[in-house]
C-alpha cells in the first residue's frame, strides 16, 4: 500500500470507505498534490450513496504532519510573503468544509502524529480514534503562524476556551493519553489494534439509519451558533423527513418484532 505512487489511497469494504493520505516518507505532509486529491476523494465520499461511513487514515507511521514546508524552501531569502491565503481558501478549507457537512459520519483513525493542517483534520472529523502512538500537535505557532483549517473552531468545541488557548500558543505535544482526558478523542488502543477496532466501529456507524444520522450531525452542528428555541424548531422540522424514511419504519417494525433493526441507509 506504501509503495503506491498515488497521494491519496481509497478503500471500500461494504459501506465503509477509507480514504488514506500516502506520502509516508514525508509523515503524510501536504503538498498540492495531496490535498487536491484528498479534496476530490472527500467530495466524492459525500457525494456516493452508496458510502453510508468515511474513514481517513494515514499511511505509515504519521496520520498527517501538516504542510510540506519542502515547497517554500526556495523563497525563503526572497523578500515577498508565502502566500498562504489563497491556499487555504482554494484547497484546505473546501475539505474541512466538506468534511463538517457531508451528512455521514466521518471518522479519524489517528495512527501517529497529527500535526498543523493534519491536526486540524482529525479534529474536523466527527470522531477519532488514536493508536497509543499517537500525538496532536498545534504546531502553527512554532512557524509564526496562526492556526488554520478550522482548528480555531474545532478546537475550543472540543476543549473549551482554555484549554484550546494554551494548546494554540504554546504549540505542545499532545499523546494519545492526555488527548483522550481532554476530549480530543473518543478512544486509544494499542497500535496493532487500530485497523481492526476502526473497521469494526466503522461497519457499526455504516449499519446505522444513514439519513437519520446525517440530520443528527446536521442538528449538533447547528446547536454550536443558535438559541434553544432555534433549535428545538429545527428538531421538530427535521423529524418530518426522518419519519418518512424506510429506516424509520423498518425500526417500528423490529421494536414490535423484537429483533434488531436491520436499516439500509434510506
Amino acid at each position: 500500500m506504501t509503495n503506491d505512487n498515488r497521494t491519496v489511497l481509497v478503500e471500500n469494504q461494504a459501506a465503509v470507505r477509507t480514504i488514506i493520505l500516502n506520502r509516508p516518507d514525508v509523515l503524510n505532509a501536504f503538498n498540492a498534490d495531496l490535498s487536491a486529491a484528498l479534496g476530490t476523494a472527500v467530495r466524492e465520499a459525500a457525494e456516493d450513496t452508496s458510502v453510508r461511513c468515511l474513514v481517513v487514515t494515514g499511511a505509515g507511521r504519521a496520520f498527517c504532519s501538516g504542510q510540506d514546508l519542502g515547497e517554500y524552501a526556495g523563497r525563503l531569502d526572497s523578500d515577498d510573503p508565502i502566500e498562504l491565503e489563497q491556499r487555504l481558501r482554494d484547497s484546505y478549507n473546501p475539505i474541512i468544509a466538506t468534511i463538517r457537512t457531508m451528512e455521514k459520519p466521518v471518522l479519524a483513525a489517528v495512527n501517529g502524529a497529527a500535526a498543523g493542517a493534519g491536526c486540524s483534520l482529525a479534529l474536523a472529523c466527527d470522531m477519532r480514534i488514536a493508536a497509543e502512538s499517537a500525538s496532536f500537535i498545534q504546531a502553527f505557532i512554532h512557524l509564526g503562524l496562526v492556526p488554520d483549517c478550522g482548528s480555531t473552531f474545532m478546537l475550543p468545541r472540543l476543549v473549551g476556551v482554555s484549554q484550546a488557548m494554551e494548546l494554540a500558543v504554546t504549540g505542545r505535544k499532545v499523546r494519545a493519553p492526555e488527548a483522550l482526558r481532554l476530549g480530543l478523542v473518543g478512544r486509544v488502543v494499542p497500535e496493532d489494534e487500530l485497523s481492526a477496532e476502526v473497521m469494526k466501529f466503522a461497519g457499526k456507524l455504516a449499519d446505522m439509519p444513514t439519513q437519520a444520522v446525517g440530520m443528527t450531525k446536521r442538528l449538533i452542528n447547528a446547536a454550536w451558533a443558535t438559541d434553544l428555541d432555534s433549535q428545538l424548531e429545527l428538531e421538530a422540522r427535521l423529524q418530518t423527513p426522518a419519519t418518512r424514511t424506510r429506516d424509520h419504519r423498518e425500526g417500528i417494525r423490529a421494536f414490535f418484532e423484537k429483533r434488531p433493526p436491520h436499516f439500509e441507509g434510506n
